[in-house]
Parts: structure tokens; sequence; C-alpha cells
């Protein structure tokens, strides 16, 4: 494998030198160029060093690390990101796209090691870091950066009423469209969307969202969205989803 170069960015001074020394330990070469406390720093290390990956926390004082693409053109975001947060509260999965992965505090090192393994071995996609961007900010307002052919559809999360997979691809129902064919997997929307408590993954094939769960037949394991869909459910997944449709 080949040797990577990072800039580490944490407001804790124990957490960075931790983290660097654990990049000694793994299998992979790593050479730190700069320990930033806090984003505006980091950025200025970004933009000298062009670093390979980016290991940054979530939580800092000032900006949150979640910003970092604000202060980039698509163009010039050459590098892998990889949050740490000792904050599982965060949507963390929601940022795994592709290159990006998440570490959480305290760090493993076996987990360390297969996010750098990750960077080493994966084609750095800048679409996919800009769908981050997108999402970042939209989940704010409740929205969701949906991927087609050649273009971007923002769609309320309170519309989809349940997606389906179509191979490697997604089909979207909404409420009162059309359904949407996605260029990305069922599994890229799950991760976007599994801290919403709203959306269950309810079969291998479906997410659907609770909100329009209408009824449950128990014969053959199907609920019922809208009166209109009848989506199947696992039976291993079937109290888990009246659990939730309860609460």
């Amino acid at each position: 494998m080949k040797k990577l170069t990072a800039v580490i960015i944490d407001d804790e001074k124990m957490a960075r030198t931790l983290l660097q020394g654990m990049l000694r330990d793994i299998s992979v070469e790593v050479e730190v160029l700069s320990l930033c406390g806090d984003l505006p720093e980091g950025i200025k290390a970004i933009r000298k060093f062009k670093p390979d990956v980016v290991f940054l926390d979530i939580e800092m004082p000032g900006h949150s690390g979640l910003e970092i693409l604000d202060f980039f053109d698509e163009n010039e975001v050459h590098f892998f990101i990889i949050f740490t947060t000792a904050y599982n509260e965060y949507a963390i999965k929601a940022f795994k796209l592709s290159a990006i992965d998440y570490l959480l505090k305290p760090i493993q090192l076996d987990e360390l090691q297969t996010a750098v393994q990750k960077c080493n071995k994966t084609k750095l996609n800048t679409s996919d870091l800009s769908l981050l961007k997108l999402n970042m900010s939209e989940t704010k307002n409740k929205k969701i950066a949906i991927p087609q052919a050649g273009s971007i559809r923002f769609v309320n999360l309170f519309d989809i009423i349940y997606l389906k997979a179509d191979g490697s691809y997604t089909n979207i129902f909404i409420k009162s469209e059309p359904a949407i064919l996605s260029s990305k997997s069922l599994k890229y929307f799950e991760e976007i969307i599994n801290q919403n408590p709203n959306f269950f993954r309810c079969q291998k094939s479906y997410i659907i969202n609770i909100t329009y769960v209408t009824g449950y037949t128990k014969n053959d394991s199907t609920v019922h969205l809208c009166n209109l869909y009848n989506i199947p459910v696992s039976i291993e997944k079937t109290s888990e989803l009246l659990n939730r449709i309860e609460s």
C-alpha cells in the first residue's frame, strides 16, 4: 500500500496526540503533516500541505467539523475525510458516503486501520463529497438530496412514503408525485435517513415511512401504507415495527 499523508483536526490536544501515535501502529504508513486545534487552523493546513486524508473532530468550539466543505469548492477537495466523534447521537452514518468514513471515540486500532485502508484502496469521488455537503445542509431543513442520472432532486423527508431497492438503484415513492428512480442503492439512503425515527427498514428491499402506515396483516406479514401500498415485512422485523408504530 502506498504511503498516505494526513492532517488531524481536533480541539483536544491529547486526542490529537493519541491519534497520531495510533497511526504509527497500523500497517498502512501514514505521515501526519499537521496537528490542528480548530477548523480554521485545519483549513490552512489542508491548503498548505494538500493531505491525502483529514481526520476531523465534529464537536469543536467556534466551528463544527461538519462545516469543512463550506470552505472549499468541489474542485479543491482532493482529500478523504474521516470524521471522529465521542457523540453517537450525531447522524454519523449520514456522512459515510463512498470514500468518507467515521470513527467513534475512543478510537479502536482495528477500526482506524480499516478506515485508513479504505482511503488507500478507494478512488476519491468528488461528486459524493458534493452530495455530502448538500445532505449536511438540507437535513437541517428535513430534506434529502436524491441523485438521479445527470441531476439532483431535493425532496422533503416527510413526503417519502417508502423506498424500494431496484438492483443497485432505488425507487422512491413520494406523496402526490410520481415515483423517482435514483442512481443510488437502498443502502445509501438507509445510511442517510436511518437516524430519523419515522423510517424503518422492514425487509431487505424496503424502507418505509411509518407515518403512512394504515394497517398490518399478520397472515402474510404485510404492512399497508396510505391504503395504497402493501409492503412485505420480514418475520424478524415484525415485533420491532409494531413497537415503533405504537410508540
